[in-house]
């Protein structure tokens, strides 16, 4: 870079943007790189406080913040992301449709791990709209050098994709709501109105709701007849506390070939219950769902109906934040 005095500049390409922060609080960029200064830009130049500008001259051993942050972002982004012009150096990548963030963790450390590199991201498992920012990628100076950009590259093409967004499936959802009081009539269940609003919030497809008494072999039944009319996924309400007679998570435990959890470090939703009976998802939803718009709940159902896998050990990890988390995504 060569350092210019204004008023020599004239006629001179800029090599970067320039940011003004103007009244009424806008901020942003007021020359773009590449603009040619003209007579007419000094004062302007001046009343954002520069009496200088950097010229760009070419050397072989480094690379400009633009391309240096496209070079990994182009190696490390995945499907349905739209990757647009930058603005000051930053790279706002957004979700081209509905869907759920899905996130290498391990791939985004490796990048920001890159002197220079500094990508920030939505959470893994984070529920996105169409044209949602989800990562903001930039390097730090106005160039770094060839072997930085090659390493972060290396890095992104290791783990990539690193981000992407998985659309949401239609799956077939079905309820199966549990409690003597419920099934007796002396109550009228509050639960499958709350649940339809979230299955609708996913594009899934409601199959029905069958009410059970606290009856394990009842309980089942209406787990496997669901099954047998192809749901894909049956969100199980009731007797999901501690007590001797709150038995959804048993029947979970007897039906899933494949059983993940029962409870996670999350509140509101401690609760929450997960396995899979063949290749139908079962989910003991948490009593708090009733009354909490966001619950531990709420962080996996984007996860299912995006089809993005998970395990124990994902449910875990959620105690870092676990007490907060819900309220931040609410």
């Amino acid at each position: 870079m060569k350092k210019v005095s204004v008023y020599d500049a004239v006629g001179k390409q800029l090599f970067h943007d320039m940011t003004a922060i103007l009244e009424g609080g806008y901020k942003g960029p007021r020359f773009k790189r590449g603009h040619v200064i003209t007579l007419e830009d000094i004062p302007v130049l001046l009343d954002m406080g520069k009496e200088h500008i950097f010229i760009w001259e070419n050397d072989p051993n480094l690379v400009h913040e633009e391309d240096a942050a496209f070079a990994v972002v182009e190696a490390a982004t995945g499907e349905n992301i739209i990757i647009p012009s930058p603005s000051e150096g930053r790279f706002p990548l957004k979700a081209s449709c509905d869907g759920v963030f899905v996130l290498n963790r391990d791939g985004l450390k490796a990048i920001n791990s890159v002197p220079d590199y500094t990508f920030a991201t939505l959470r893994h498992g984070a529920p996105v709209k169409q044209g949602d920012l989800v990562v903001g990628a930039r390097i730090v100076p106005l160039v770094t050098t060839v072997e930085r950009v090659e390493q972060a590259k290396e890095a992104a093409q290791l783990y990539a994709p690193v981000f992407s967004i998985a659309p949401y499936r239609p799956l077939k959802t079905a309820m199966v709501i549990t409690g003597g009081e419920i099934y007796s009539g002396r109550i009228k269940d509050a639960f499958a109105p709350i649940l339809r609003r979230k299955i609708a919030t996913y594009g899934g497809i409601e199959l029905g709701a069958t009410i059970c008494p606290d009856d394990i072999n009842f309980i089942a039944q209406a787990v496997i007849d669901f099954k047998d009319q192809g749901a894909d996924l049956v969100l199980m309400t009731g007797g999901m506390s501690v007590d001797p007679d709150d038995v959804t998570p048993t029947v979970i435990r007897q039906l899933a070939d494949s059983f993940l959890f029962q409870g996670l470090p999350v509140q509101p939703g401690n609760m929450l219950t997960v396995g899979s009976m063949d290749k139908t998802v079962l989910v003991g939803v948490p009593g708090a769902s009733m009354h909490s718009p966001v619950t531990s709940l709420d962080l996996f159902l984007p996860l299912i109906y995006g089809g993005v896998p998970f395990d124990k050990e994902d449910a875990i990890q959620l105690g870092e934040g676990g007490l907060d988390i819900c309220r931040r995504w609410s």
